[in-house]
């Protein structure tokens, strides 16, 4: 049997989050390619008690360990492993596997390489885009931005730059509407109330103090779960105590069956103050469950305009207000329909595929 070119996706580390989700997605669904994932930071041990998804491919599985700080190791290091591999393809995510594995597939010998930037607020400080443009200039990716947001402000800060818009996509087959009263039993959750979810990183730029503000401001009966870990958690715990409402909140930690956490909820909400596209939402909305989100960066092409609401960053009150009208009216429609429309794992890896057999048959990158 002839044997699949072999790709490696490259990422700063392997923890449960968006980009993470996404580059996994790719692995399964990539099916002409030997897909293996780098993680730049972190070791295997950690990393496969922290996300039990990883466990399933960990053979395809590789970690760097970095130190703190720039590691030209680390780069000669990778560039090893591309070339142990026979690697064919590089893909980067983010600002800092674009330096370490951009640079060490020249050392590998000239790649192909695709870079995806998932975000565009790093390039504000005129240090990272000086650092962008010369990684750009050296590598000479193809370009890609998740979301029409990213592709814009990426073009504003690296002006000459050209972005291919491919958006995020989520696994529609395995995030479906299922039993909502059984998904609570599972987690332990109130079974008699409406209930708001959030899964995020316990983390200050998503946001989730504003979210339990909110939940403060709504009527007494509705809940709200949190699905996530990290180092905000103690200080959450305690705003909700001080607001009275800690009986009311649900800090359910890192979940692993994220469908039947989405299938536990009324309405999901994500009140971040920074994004490039969430993937949670459209995991949410593939279950069937409308959103409420904060309108901040591609914030607003991940939600349904006929079942969501995009509220303003810092407007405790509209957020409120967004989820008790959410929860008062009566479903006509599914948000399932747009996600299967818009946010489409199928259509995100076929537009990836055809990026790659273009610059594939081409031999390099332009």
């Amino acid at each position: 049997m002839e044997s699949k070119p072999v790709m490696l996706q490259i990422v700063q580390h392997l923890k449960p989050g968006g980009i993470e989700t996404m580059v996994l997605d790719l692995q399964r669904f990539l099916s002409d390619f030997d897909v293996h994932i780098v993680s730049i930071e972190g070791d295997r041990e950690t990393a496969l008690a922290g996300w039990e998804r990883l466990r399933g491919v960990s053979d395809r599985l590789h970690f760097l360990n970095k130190p703190p700080g720039f590691q030209l190791s680390t780069m000669k290091q990778l560039a090893t492993l591309m070339r142990d591999m026979r690697a064919e393809w590089i893909h980067t995510h983010h600002i800092g596997p674009l330096m370490y594995g951009g640079l060490a597939a020249r050392m590998a010998g000239h790649l192909p390489l695709i870079h995806t930037e998932h975000d565009a607020w790093h390039l504000e400080r005129a240090k990272n885009r000086r650092m962008q443009r010369a990684l750009i200039w050296l590598t000479k990716p193809t370009l890609v931005a998740d979301a029409q947001l990213v592709a814009n402000n990426c073009k504003r800060f690296l002006p000459g730059s050209q972005y291919h818009l491919i958006p995020n996509g989520i696994d529609t087959d395995r995030f479906q509407a299922g039993d909502r009263e059984a998904a609570r039993l599972q987690f332990g959750l109130p079974t008699d109330t409406p209930l708001v979810g959030c899964a995020a990183r316990l983390e200050t730029v998503k946001g989730v103090d504003q979210l339990i503000e909110a939940i403060a401001k709504t009527p007494n009966h509705i809940h709200v779960a949190l699905a996530g870990q990290g180092s905000q958690r103690a200080a959450l715990e305690q705003r909700a105590t001080n607001l009275g409402i800690m009986d009311r909140v649900h800090f359910l930690g890192g979940v692993n069956d994220m469908p039947a956490f989405y299938r536990s909820l009324d309405l999901f909400c994500l009140a971040s103050h920074q994004e490039g596209l969430p993937l949670s939402p459209l995991e949410a909305q593939s279950t069937g469950v409308p959103c409420v989100l904060t309108d901040v960066g591609g914030s607003k092409e991940a939600v349904c305009p006929k079942t969501g609401t995009l509220v303003s960053d810092g407007d405790i009150d509209g957020l409120a207000r967004a989820i008790t009208d959410t929860l008062k009216n009566e479903r006509t429609e599914s948000p399932r329909e747009f996600v299967l429309e818009h946010g489409n794992v199928v259509r995100m890896t076929a537009a990836y595929l055809a990026l790659k057999n273009t610059a594939y048959g081409q031999g390099k990158h332009a």
